[in-house]
């Protein structure tokens, strides 16, 4: 079975995550820069007028999509190199995936979502399987 990760981390992290999901052979993956916050509510600042509220956060969301094979992996990679200990670290949603079609070839489901190189392959597992 197929899994989607949605991951929203700080924008600082971003390099940090994808070194350690490419260490581990995740290929694929799509960005969005995003805004949002969590439990803290957003952040205080003070400036020259006085301190103000900023409640939209800058953020990253990251997704993949893999086999459920590689779901704990993947996201143990994430929370390692995600994590600072302060509040908006992120989230980590998982989500299944009924169907993947690559548009160019036309295969689906796991053939859809391997790359040369990526964790499946590093791991010898074969095409397919």
């Amino acid at each position: 079975m197929l899994k989607k990760i949605e991951a929203i981390i700080r924008e600082d992290k971003v390099n940090d995550v994808k070194e350690a999901l490419s260490e581990i052979g995740i290929v694929g993956m799509n960005m969005f820069e995003i805004r949002g916050h969590g439990r803290q509510g957003g952040i205080r600042l003070a400036g020259r007028s006085g301190t103000y509220q900023v409640d939209m956060l800058p953020k990253i969301q990251i997704n993949i999509v893999l086999s459920e094979r590689n779901l704990e992996e993947t996201i143990a990679a994430i929370l390692k190199s995600a994590y600072t200990g302060e509040p908006g670290d992120g989230l980590i949603f998982v989500y299944p995936v009924e169907e993947v079609i690559r548009v160019r070839t036309r295969e689906r489901s796991q053939d859809a979502v391997m790359y040369p190189g990526d964790i499946d392959e590093r791991k010898g597992r074969v095409k397919g399987k």
